[in-house]
């Protein structure tokens, strides 16, 4: 037998041994509060009168805990926690820099916004069924995808927020609702399983899934690595997610059916997080391969982009119209990182924050035409403007800003796109550009006319006018207002920060270094 030893263990090697700084936690907290409180509320599901009083003010904490976490990267930079105080890459590390942070900032206010809107237009089935856990479970989700540093951990978030989706998206077992999210299975299931080949084979190129040690590497293995079929992957897979052109059709199939503030968490929150996982893969992880592959980019944004603004202008339907709407915003998003460089990743950034806020408010307003008017279909509605002034009022901000109009927060990354297009001489990608807003215009142009400034039809059905009580649903919607007007008059620190956010995809080192601050990422 070999003899006990008391000689002591040097767990340097493998461990973070220095006690974990408290502000260290911010960067796994809006995670952890996300899943406890889901849970919680999973715990007292049958006392339908806690959910809101335990959401709400997690959803405020959420939102808090998302704007200190922005605040500590935009000052300090970015900074990393890893799981168990394991060293990376051994263990999963969550990395905190510019661009995940912006969206999970951004992502938190449209939650907050969605869940006060849920207290009125959720009933007592909908949230028994689960409403407000799945909520937070699916933010939860969106969160840790916006921050995990561990490329394997992204595709465990994207199951999570699915999972949620899923649920949030059947509420209510309505047979099109059932045919929507069979839809929307499908195809985010597809896409999931070609996410999951992907990484399964960027981990036999490069044996790691740390996504700083993958951007270290990048440069010794592209010579003998098949990096541009990896890329190749990774673009569809996470085209299929974003609802990018070809893979597109299951968005407008799908986000029709489920109710109206569940369609605004999807709009506003669920593409973007494809977008996303495209930037950080192809901007930072894979510069080279995103440039040899910027044509190919390019061709699926305008077509994107345009295919969607064509689909808004033939909707009568308004929950269609806005899901077309959608799939335009990606094809702009998708632009910005074909195009490359600080001005055009930097737009891509700021449309993606842009679009997250315009187009939950865009689905919650929509919601509120057709609750007064009695009807979806521009062939019946009418007289809004007579009925609700101040619908009208916040359709006239919000339908400016999705068709990137002045004097609101559309107009900025557009004139990034268009800057960073024309610098570049891609001249036809500033033409798709400057013609799917117009069309997108006309679109959009064509609702307020029909359903906001023309005369109520002659036996049109009108909804109840809305209660004077009723702030669950006007506040989220005044709300997101406000931060798009913001946002439009005074633009210096979201352009700002978004241009810093491209800059440190372009250039990980401060993203390296915050994992690896020994110099261990070779």
């Amino acid at each position: 037998m070999a003899a006990p030893t008391t000689a002591p263990i040097d767990l340097s090697a493998a461990m973070v041994t220095a006690p974990t700084a408290l502000a260290d936690w911010l960067v796994i907290a809006p995670m952890g509060l996300m899943i406890a409180l889901g849970a919680a509320l999973m715990m007292v599901r049958h006392k339908l009168w806690l959910h809101g009083w335990i959401a709400i003010p997690g959803l405020v904490a959420l939102v808090l805990l998302d704007a200190l976490l922005l605040y500590r990267v935009a000052v300090h930079g970015p900074f990393t926690m890893t799981a168990g105080r394991w060293l990376p890459p051994f263990g999963i590390s969550f990395t905190a820099d510019l661009l995940g942070a912006l969206l999970a900032f951004a992502s938190g206010l449209v939650a907050l916004a969605a869940g006060i809107y849920g207290l009125r237009d959720i009933n007592d089935t909908g949230r028994r069924y689960g409403f407000y856990p799945f909520l937070l479970l699916m933010m939860a989700g969106v969160t840790g995808a916006f921050l995990t540093g561990d490329i394997f951990n992204l595709y465990v978030w994207f199951e999570v927020l699915l999972i949620s989706s899923f649920g949030l998206l059947i509420l209510g077992s309505e047979r099109e609702q059932i045919d929507g999210a069979l839809k929307y299975a499908v195809l985010n299931l597809l896409g999931t399983t070609l996410f999951l080949i992907a990484v399964g084979y960027l981990y036999a190129i490069f044996g790691t899934l740390n996504m700083a040690q993958v951007a270290s590497l990048a440069g010794e293995q592209r010579e003998g690595a098949p990096l541009i079929t990896l890329s190749a992957l990774f673009i569809l897979a996470f085209a299929m997610k974003a609802a990018a052109f070809p893979v597109n059709f299951w968005l407008p199939a799908s986000y029709h059916t489920p109710r109206i503030v569940v369609a605004a968490l999807f709009g506003g929150l669920l593409t973007k997080v494809g977008v996303y996982a495209l930037m950080r893969v192809m901007v930072m992880l894979f510069p080279l391969e995103r440039e040899e592959l910027s044509l190919v980019l390019a061709v699926i944004a305008a077509l994107t982009m345009l295919l969607g603004a064509l689909g808004a202008l033939a909707q009568s339907d308004l929950r269609r119209m806005a899901g077309f709407a959608v799939i335009a915003g990606i094809g702009n998003v998708i632009a910005g990182v074909a195009i490359g460089g600080a001005t055009g990743v930097g737009g891509a950034i700021l449309y993606a924050m842009h679009s997250i806020v315009v187009m939950t408010a865009l689905y919650l307003l929509i919601g509120e035409a057709a609750r007064i008017g009695g009807s979806w279909s521009l062939q019946t509605l009418g007289g809004l403007y007579r009925e609700a002034p101040w619908i009208a009022a916040g359709a006239f901000v919000i339908f400016f800003a999705t068709a990137g109009l002045p004097p609101f927060s559309g107009l900025w990354p557009k004139i990034m796109l268009l800057k960073a297009a024309l610098d570049v001489g891609a001249w036809w990608l500033s033409a798709a550009l400057l013609v799917s807003a117009l069309i997108l215009t006309l679109a959009l142009g064509r609702v307020f006319l029909l359903a906001f400034w023309r005369p109520q039809l002659a036996g049109a059905a009108v909804g109840a006018p809305i209660a004077p009580n009723s702030w669950q649903r006007s506040t989220p919607i005044a709300g997101l207002v406000a931060v798009i007007v913001v946002f439009g008059l005074f633009p210096d620190a979201p352009v700002r920060l978004a241009q810093a956010a491209a800059s440190s995809l372009a250039d990980p080192a401060a993203y390296i270094q915050s994992v690896f601050p020994a110099g261990g990422a070779e």
